[in-house]
């Protein structure tokens, strides 16, 4: 079945642009009027790849230059965090609020731990910034806690926002990604890809290596959750890794190929060592083949 295009993509992301965005990275999402563009299933594309779908697109021209069962829709774990962080942000709450963790935060789905014990207390900043860059689920869950009208109104704000964007395919459950209820597509992902960049402490705290936070009297050390980031050898402008057994080893991140922004969405890789291999490969493919855009081809 054709693929549609991932209709007016580029002017909802400008609609949705929030006011702090920088002018450098503005003409980004201004660049293009039609969104993201099918790229013809006629010329090559991306082969051996471990993910069960994924997606490759030119983030500046729309273009989508290659993608595989992107319209399935598939849980997307921490991917999930992303959106937190939209309607985190969107809300315009103080970032220095300090933030405590309670008993409500303990994950009772999955039974995942956390280095964040009960009665930490970090500022909204440090909470967003570990989440995002770790994928610590209290630090997720108490930023929904701590929004106006509580965790059920986050969530049916992570959906408005999710409908404003056209994730048509994408539904949530909570604000962690535990839940295999929070549900998209490849596709969908790419559009809450071009969406998430558009926010400089987004991209800033997803792709930050480490950081530390102090909390109650002790410091914790925290790593970012994907290892090309870690690696150190690509340029990243967003990254997001996700994992539960019903998802597999997820990944969206932003990098530049040639002078060429570009966004990857992989969705259901079998393991970690795979999840990077996939990353890797597409962008030795994108290098190689010079398809960074449709038209080079």
């Amino acid at each position: 079945m054709k693929m549609p295009s991932l209709f007016a993509l580029l002017i909802a992301a400008a609609m949705l642009t929030p006011s702090f965005i920088n002018s450098a990275y503005a003409k980004t999402f201004s660049a293009s009027q039609s969104g993201f563009i099918e790229k013809s299933h006629t010329t090559g594309h991306v082969t051996g790849l471990s993910a069960a779908s994924f997606v490759v697109a030119n983030h500046r021209t729309g273009e989508v230059l290659s993608a595989r069962n992107s319209q399935r829709v598939m849980p997307i774990a921490s991917l999930t965090k992303l959106m937190t962080a939209l309607v985190v942000l969107d809300a315009n709450l103080r970032l220095n609020e300090m933030l405590t963790i309670s008993k409500a935060d303990i994950d009772r789905l999955k039974g995942t731990g956390s280095r964040l014990a009960i009665g930490s207390r970090l500022s909204r900043a440090e909470m967003l910034h570990i989440a995002l860059m770790s994928s610590e689920n209290r630090a997720a869950s108490a930023l929904a806690r701590h929004y106006p009208g509580g965790q059920r109104a986050f969530v049916e704000a992570m959906n408005a926002k999710a409908r404003m964007l056209g994730m048509w395919n994408t539904r949530y459950a909570d604000s962690t990604g535990l839940n295999p209820r929070n549900v998209s597509t490849a596709q969908d992902l790419a559009k809450l890809a071009v969406a998430a960049a558009a926010y400089p402490l987004i991209r800033q705290y997803s792709t930050d290596d480490q950081s530390y936070v102090r909390t109650n009297k002790r410091q914790l050390h925290y790593r970012n959750s994907n290892r090309l980031i870690r690696e150190g050898e690509w340029e990243f402008t967003l990254s997001k890794t996700g994992y539960i057994r019903e998802a597999g080893r997820c990944l969206v991140l932003g990098t530049k190929v040639g002078n060429e922004p570009v966004i990857m969405v992989l969705l259901n890789a079998p393991t970690t060592n795979d999840r990077a291999a996939d990353a890797k490969r597409i962008k030795t493919w994108l290098e190689s083949s010079g398809r960074t855009t449709v038209a080079a081809n």
